[in-house]
């Protein structure tokens, strides 16, 4: 397998990454310590935490999304692409589904929305129980919502910036894969496609001590792969 640099000269028709720019990396909306931010305080249930922010950051992930969404067209995105990488849905029964970008993120928003409105999974009455599942579930979640993420960065980070939202961008997606990071919600191989963006998002956020997914090194590689999910 051929090895690329994560700054070298990309496969026409892959554009540079203009979300690596310094200029536009450095823009956040607070340099609060996410780091601190997403650790499991004390005399906090563990699945209290997880539902909690799993629930904030679908709300958030959600709105950024529609920021750009009238810009994420079937025409425009006709896959669901992560620069060289595509996804597909899976339905119920587990069959692969090839959809445009836009039919992707409303299957993972609408599914998700489900998920967390339910009360026999994310359950918010007093005495009422996590189910055995509950964490399998929020890992999935993480997963969907990561896919999204990485598209507004891939895809849609022109509109991004001339809506001047790279800022919250930069920082939901910080504390987006801190969280998931301390947690171990997302297999490593999973972001590695990001990792170029992570390392330099998130150093800055103590996630470099953090040995669950850094592997930024071999990301590199990777993106010169045409790859199926």
């Amino acid at each position: 397998k051929s090895k690329g640099k994560p700054n070298g000269k990309k496969p026409a028709p892959e554009e540079k990454k203009l979300y690596l720019e310094p200029e536009y990396t450095k823009s956040r909306i607070t340099d609060f310590e996410f780091k601190e931010l997403v650790m499991l305080p004390r005399e906090i249930d563990l699945n209290e935490w997880l539902a909690s922010n799993t629930t904030t950051f679908f709300h958030h992930i959600n709105l950024q999304y529609s920021t750009i969404s009238e810009f994420c067209t079937g025409e425009s995105c006709q896959t669901m692409a992560v620069c060289n990488t595509q996804y597909y849905w899976y339905d119920e029964r587990g069959k692969k589904i090839k959809c445009t970008a836009p039919q992707y993120v409303d299957f993972v928003m609408s599914s998700v929305q489900k998920l967390v409105t339910d009360e026999d999974v994310f359950p918010t009455k007093y005495g009422k129980e996590f189910p055995n599942s509950f964490e399998s579930l929020v890992k999935k979640i993480c997963k969907y919502l990561f896919h999204v993420l990485a598209h507004i960065y891939s895809s849609h980070f022109k509109e991004t910036l001339a809506l001047e939202l790279h800022g919250h961008l930069n920082t939901l997606y910080t504390h987006f894969i801190l969280f998931i990071r301390e947690f171990n919600l997302v297999d490593p191989k999973e972001t590695t496609i990001m990792d170029d963006l992570t390392e330099v998002l998130c150093s800055s956020s103590g996630s470099s001590s953090n040995g669950s997914g850094n592997g930024s090194s071999n990301g590199a590689g990777a993106q010169n792969h045409v790859k199926e999910r």
